[in-house]
């Protein structure tokens, strides 16, 4: 049996206890969010042989509670890489053990940035995609990269046109 790890892919299984429940009884989104931005940095890090840090987390889509009791499963990966960044796609699955039923849960797009000790930006590897798989996920990170950019720059346009109030 093989022990080789794929550096670039990472799963952490969690059991969702009491103290991460809501008022509804349901797991807290932020103790899931937390939990998210962990796996995001392990597997940036790892990948990475490097300390990283979190830019940006977009379309995180919470398309199912998840109960007190459940397995949750977090299915992390390095979609793309750039310079110095990289997009860590993290898949979500909750098993309810007494069903014996596993559902998608959540997903979510994670841009980490490797350091150096200084705190300053610093190269990672290129990712060479190999599976169809991994190409279908760095050819959707492009679209997302690009869509990040574009979301950016009208940012930068809209507060240009619309400055602050003076005091």
């Amino acid at each position: 049996m093989s022990t080789e790890l794929k550096s670039h892919q990472l799963t952490m299984t969690v059991l969702m206890t009491p103290d991460m429940a809501n008022f509804s009884g349901k797991v807290h989104g932020g103790a899931v969010l937390r939990l998210l931005d962990q796996v995001a940095y392990a597997c940036a890090s790892r990948y990475a042989g490097r300390y990283v840090v979190t830019l940006s987390v977009d379309q995180v889509m919470f398309r199912q509670p998840i109960s007190v009791g459940e397995l949750v499963t977090f299915l992390a990966s390095v979609n793309y890489t750039g310079t110095s960044s990289m997009e860590i796609g993290v898949k979500v699955v909750a098993e309810d053990i007494l069903e014996r039923s596993v559902r998608h849960a959540n997903s979510c797009f994670f841009t980490m940035v490797a350091v150096d000790d200084e705190g300053r930006p610093t190269p990672v590897p290129a990712l060479q995609p190999t599976s169809s798989d991994e190409k279908r996920r760095h050819a959707a990170a492009l679209l997302r990269r690009q869509l990040r950019q574009e979301m950016e720059q009208r940012h930068r346009e809209l507060l240009a046109s619309n400055p602050p109030a003076p005091e």
